[in-house]
């Protein structure tokens, strides 16, 4: 039995020191970006991205300080929430989401970076009211057809597969969270675009983002949050005002994934 329990006891223990030189080398990217924009750490909350991964890697993160950690699919999330449920982890679900997994999300997110259309937020709503919850809504912009300028150009459907809404539909996606029981409209969510005016400028779309949050707080003063930056740039987040960054590999490294 003690040479079982020793066999399982390694590799977790190995697992648990790639996690925290990980997260390591991670904290040391957002401090130097934070101090390189003239903004204090603490004004950048890491968010780890831990889909593909077990839940044994997500209460692993939590044993090392990790709090906030972000999923994209419901029926990996679901079951990694309630195995870890003992832990008072802060969930944020990031992926494209249906409105048939709304219920099941609501469950256990405590904020949904991925609200695009108005349905959504009439499905979010109801469920939220009906199981007693207050979800964190970011509206997620999508930047592939660019940015409205001064006479109505840009800014037209986004195309392509990371999603979100157009900026010209941002205005009335707020109102309607801002208006919707159980919801709280708390921010902004982009991904650098693939394609599209900012393709391969990831600094200027998350400064696109911001402005487009300057404009959102102006009329709802509590929708701070600004989630941006991944991976492969964060700095370029940070830099841009990002209050949130999605780190996934740079944190679980490359290993066999699930299904």
């Amino acid at each position: 039995m003690n040479e079982r329990h020793q066999q399982e006891r390694g590799p977790r223990s190995e697992r648990r020191a790639e996690l925290a030189a990980n997260l390591a080398r991670v904290e040391e990217r957002i401090a130097a970006a934070c101090a390189a924009a003239g903004r204090h750490r603490d004004e950048v909350t890491l968010v780890v991205v831990t889909k593909t991964y077990p839940a044994d890697d997500v209460r692993l993160l939590w044993e090392l300080g990790v709090r906030h950690v972000a999923e994209n699919r419901d029926q990996e999330a679901a079951g990694k929430a309630q195995a870890c449920a003992d832990t008072s982890l802060t969930w944020h679900f990031v992926g494209q989401l249906q409105t048939n997994k709304v219920r099941s999300v609501v469950s256990y997110a405590d904020y949904v970076h991925s609200v695009d259309r108005v349905r959504l937020v009439t499905a979010l709503s109801a469920a939220a009211v009906r199981q007693g919850r207050e979800i964190g809504c970011l509206l997620q912009v999508g930047l592939e057809g660019g940015v409205p300028d001064g006479n109505g150009a840009g800014g037209g459907p986004t195309g392509g597969g990371r999603g979100g809404a157009a900026p010209g539909e941002i205005d009335r996606l707020a109102d309607a969270v801002a208006g919707a029981q159980g919801l709280r409209l708390t921010g902004l969510m982009t991904v650098a675009p693939l394609e599209g005016p900012f393709r391969g400028r990831p600094r200027a779309a998350f400064e696109a983002l911001g402005e487009i949050s300057s404009r959102v707080r102006a009329v709802h003063p509590a929708a701070t949050m600004v989630s941006a930056g991944m991976s492969g740039d964060l700095e370029d987040a940070v830099a841009a005002g990002a209050t949130h960054v999605r780190v996934g590999t740079a944190v679980l490294g490359v290993r066999s994934r699930l299904g």
